[in-house]
């Protein structure tokens, strides 16, 4: 029988999540648009919210671990301010696909302004098939009248 010996190593690494993970969930995505406009401390943010002032902690940890908000210590008050140049690559995902469906909505008005013209062309021909010409009574050119 053989014992073997080996030694583990613990090397500890920077772990940094995924700007797609921190705006996957709604509430981390309503929490950028808190504070998108002014910094907000914790508190203030977490009153925003009917889930736990550690829940909303957790969330800005991992939006912080994102890369897409800072906290900064100001005496007793931790504040959150967004990292909008962080959100660059989610902008650059979606561009192939916002003009993708431009091009597919622009197609789609012309499409419905076709359709409107030959409507408005139909309701033309039907209404001048529909009404015959009259002549009025006082028209002293009428048939009736001569």
């Amino acid at each position: 029988m053989y014992i073997r010996v080996t030694r583990c190593l613990h090397i500890e690494m920077e772990t940094r999540r995924d700007v797609f993970q921190g705006i996957a969930d709604p509430t981390r995505r309503h929490i950028i648009h808190l504070i998108a406009r002014k910094s907000m401390n914790l508190n203030a943010i977490a009153d925003k919210f009917d889930i736990s002032r550690p829940a909303v902690s957790n969330h800005i940890k991992i939006l912080n671990e994102c890369g897409l908000v800072a906290i900064e210590q100001v005496g007793r008050e931790r504040y959150c301010r967004i990292q909008p140049e962080n959100l660059r690559k989610v902008s650059d995902w979606i561009d192939p696909f916002r003009e993708l469906w431009e091009e597919k909505l622009n197609s789609f008005e012309k499409y419905l302004e076709t359709l409107q013209t030959k409507s408005r062309k139909n309701e033309k021909s039907k209404r001048k098939k529909r009404r015959p010409k009259r002549r009025s009574k006082s028209n002293p050119h009428s048939k009736k009248n001569i």
